[in-house]
């Protein structure tokens, strides 16, 4: 061979090597493009942040809906850590300190979302005659400081009056107190609970779970991990999907009450609070009315890290979060803040929403633009009202607020000398995602048991963590640039479009005489360089396969070859401009890279098989470090490949220790890691290198279910021979 073939560990290491083949290979290679011009791509473009536009389209019919639902749906619980749930263990739940009122009561309770784990709060109760079972509220808090101990102070809650948001003193300084009670006051079980570092949530701090800004080096490890960190991520470990599951524990509390109607269950909160309210009542079928206030909005998406989760707004955003509600009654406010937009931007799309599922009349914006932020007296007598229609309270209209004595934080917390408070700190916040990750994979063993849960469950969570599957591709065509004639076969240089994605990858066609065996998708490390020398042949090894009648197709994925100026391979992937470390401000909403080059495999199979399709067998390789990809691709595009080849290099997405690696992958570890992606995708055929001499055990266990154990043929050879051994197993493939 005329260059040395390097094995994909050492290719992604950055070894001094590694880039010399790189760029030997890269400036021999036939380009697609003029020299300097870069690919017309989208994804070149500035990435997208929690502060972009992020619309909703009306879906044309109840079918077309049905499936986006379903696809968002998912997105949100893979996302966020629920696919599959955590085990439901006993709430454990304790209620007591009783305080009564008028015509209400408060208690103090606690109980565990997750062994160890505690979810605090407040529990207001009617004392007004009524129906054995009565409706019921569950009241997120928001970002409003100390949480459910807010005490906005006398200053601020003057200048409220004054300016006609509030109209008395006490519900002023805790409007949080005051929706609580005044839904009390209307026969509603209210459950006011406390938001993961607010209040009495102690065990994980406010600083870390709402302030995050900077990595903990400590807590980056590949065992023994804490949140924010890679590890956290590649499992979708998040203080947003912790926060998400804390609501679902809470329903389960106040539904199991026994004086709550369980089919007369409410959700509101304001700010963060309206961002659990409408997450919450997007994956949770329980809740019957919704009031998301001041937060469902095109704009900000919200901005705390207890709002974001990697891989959650990718392609969709708030207002399609709230559509997921649909046809359930659902009222939201606006203020002179990012919603102030919704009435015209995101409001008319929800409206033809509903009357497209046949309930035009169940969504309600109150727009209040002259005031900020807010959940006011205003506001609340909105939601009172909502309430009221919806719950079926039969209250007179219009609600108005009465006076109430608030509590003193005192009178609130849920720990004393009888109930103290449990233990926090970093080991506790290790211990608890040790528990999580082994309940997952607890979960996740037996769902691999069954080719139908499999398929289900590792399916379901792989297509959400890689984004796009084969039928996403959508339409892609070839524009040729140059075309040449070599001794064996055709060379014909031209880019790969994506018209529905607005991607663009250079490639390269090498055509033998007569097409006869099938194409082989060509993926390397170094892009479409990988099929030449360095001087700028044809690569022996690919020789063989075009004189039997192989077509041989190669690219560049993004950032590889003509994606880049200056021909350095990429060794750190783009960050948004966030202050903040936390990986969700850049992963949250736009793919990784490592998932983008999935894509990029996918668009050039969808190109095989619309080109080609009929004609032979369509085979995928992978290797010198384009294995990972190309594993990622078989799991989307399972049924479609007839063989694939790939070396692995060893890559485990839970050993890679850098968030901006080019290796990170959101959630990537979750379902089985790489060998559940190849597991996955089954091909009919499997050639596998970079896995020692036995291969992975859920690839293993995939062939040998159906008795295909001799489908796999396991390389252990010298990185330097693999090439050659690729090509020699394609050409002892029969023709179909």
């Amino acid at each position: 061979m005329a260059t040395k073939l390097l094995s994909c560990a050492r290719l992604l290491s950055g070894c001094a090597a590694c880039f010399a083949f790189a760029f030997a290979a890269d400036s021999a290679a036939p380009r697609a493009l003029p020299p300097g011009q870069l690919p017309r791509d989208i994804r070149l473009e500035p990435l997208k942040d929690l502060d972009g536009y992020f619309p909703f389209v009306t879906p044309s019919n109840r079918a077309a809906w049905d499936g986006r639902a379903e696809r968002v749906r998912r997105q949100l619980l893979v996302t966020l850590g629920l696919w599959p749930a955590p085990t439901r263990t006993p709430l454990n739940a304790v209620v007591h300190g009783r305080i009564e009122r008028d015509d209400y009561t408060v208690e103090r309770v606690y109980f565990e979302s997750l062994p160890g784990f505690y979810v605090t709060g407040s529990l207001y109760r009617p004392k007004s005659p009524g129906q054995a079972k009565r409706p019921a509220v569950l009241c997120p808090h928001g970002h409003w400081a100390n949480g459910r101990f807010l005490d906005t102070g006398a200053e601020d809650v003057r200048r409220e009056i004054a300016a006609g948001a509030e109209r008395f003193e006490e519900a002023g300084r805790s409007p949080l107190q005051a929706r609580c009670v005044g839904l009390a006051r209307m026969g509603c079980v209210v459950f006011h609970y406390d938001m993961i570092g607010y209040a009495d949530s102690v065990q994980i701090t406010q600083a870390l779970a709402h302030g995050f800004a900077k990595q903990r080096p400590e807590m980056n490890t590949t065992e023994n991990w804490g949140l924010f960190s890679p590890q956290a991520e590649a499992h979708f470990q998040s203080v947003m999907g912790l926060q998400t599951w804390n609501s679902i524990r809470a329903l389960d509390f106040l539904t199991g009450l026994p004086d709550v109607d369980a089919d007369r269950i409410a959700v509101t909160g304001a700010s963060g609070g309206g961002t659990q309210t409408f997450i919450l009542c997007a994956i949770d079928p329980r809740p019957a009315v919704a009031f998301p206030a001041v937060m469902v909005s095109t704009a900000m998406q919200g901005g705390c890290t207890c709002e974001n989760a990697c891989g959650l707004r990718i392609g969709t955003g708030n207002v399609e979060f709230a559509a997921l509600f649909a046809p359930k009654p659902q009222g939201m406010t606006a203020a002179d803040d990012w919603t102030k937009e919704m009435g015209t931007k995101g409001f008319p799309e929800l409206k033809r929403h509903y009357a497209l599922l046949g309930a035009p009349d169940n969504v309600m914006l109150k727009e209040a633009l002259h005031f900020g932020h807010n959940y006011n007296s205003v506001s609340r007598m909105a939601m009172y009202g909502w309430m009221n229609r919806h719950l079926g309270l039969g209250q007179k209209e219009p609600i108005i607020e009465r006076d109430f004595r608030r509590l003193s934080t005192a009178e609130l917390t849920v720990w004393n000398d009888q109930h103290p408070k449990p233990e926090g700190g970093p080991e506790f916040e290790r211990k608890l995602l040790r528990r999580l990750t082994e309940d997952a994979a607890r979960q996740l063993a037996e769902a691999a048991a069954s080719r139908d849960q499999f398929e289900r469950v590792y399916g379901g969570g792989i297509d959400a963590v890689i984004g796009r599957g084969l039928k996403d591709v959508g339409e892609v065509v070839w524009e040729s640039s140059a075309q040449v004639d070599l001794e064996a076969c055709h060379q014909t240089t031209g880019r790969l479009r994506n018209l529905t994605h607005g991607e663009e990858l250079p490639a390269i066609r090498l055509e033998p005489r007569q097409h006869k065996a099938g194409v082989v998708i060509w993926v390397s490390g170094s892009g479409k360089s990988g099929l030449y020398t360095s001087a700028g042949e044809v690569r022996s090894e690919l020789r063989p396969l075009l004189e039997q009648g192989w077509t041989v197709l190669g690219l560049d994925v993004l950032f590889q070859g003509e994606f880049l100026a200056d021909a350095k391979p990429i060794t750190q992937t783009r960050r948004v401009k966030n202050p903040r470390e936390a990986a969700a401000y850049t992963f949250g909403y736009n793919h990784s890279l490592f998932a983008q080059r999935v894509h990029d495999v996918l668009t050039a199979i969808a190109y095989a098989k619309e080109q080609w399709g009929g004609t032979g067998r369509l085979v995928l390789a992978g290797l010198e470090g384009g294995g990972p990809w190309v594993a990622g691709a078989c799991a989307q595009a399972r049924g479609a490949l007839d063989a694939v080849a790939l070396d692995t290099g060893g890559l485990r997405f839970g050993k890679v220790l850098d968030l901006h690696s080019p290796d990170f992958l959101p959630g990537g570890a979750l379902y089985g890691d790489l060998p559940g992606m190849i597991a996955l995708g089954k091909p009919r055929r499997l050639w596998l290198a970079g896995e020692g001499d036995r291969p992975p055990a859920l690839v293993k266990a995939a062939y040998d279910a159906d008795g295909e154990a001799r489908a796999i043929a396991l390389y252990s050879g010298a990185d330097a021979e693999a090439c050659s051994e690729v090509s020699r197993w394609l050409l002892t493939m029969a023709r179909p």
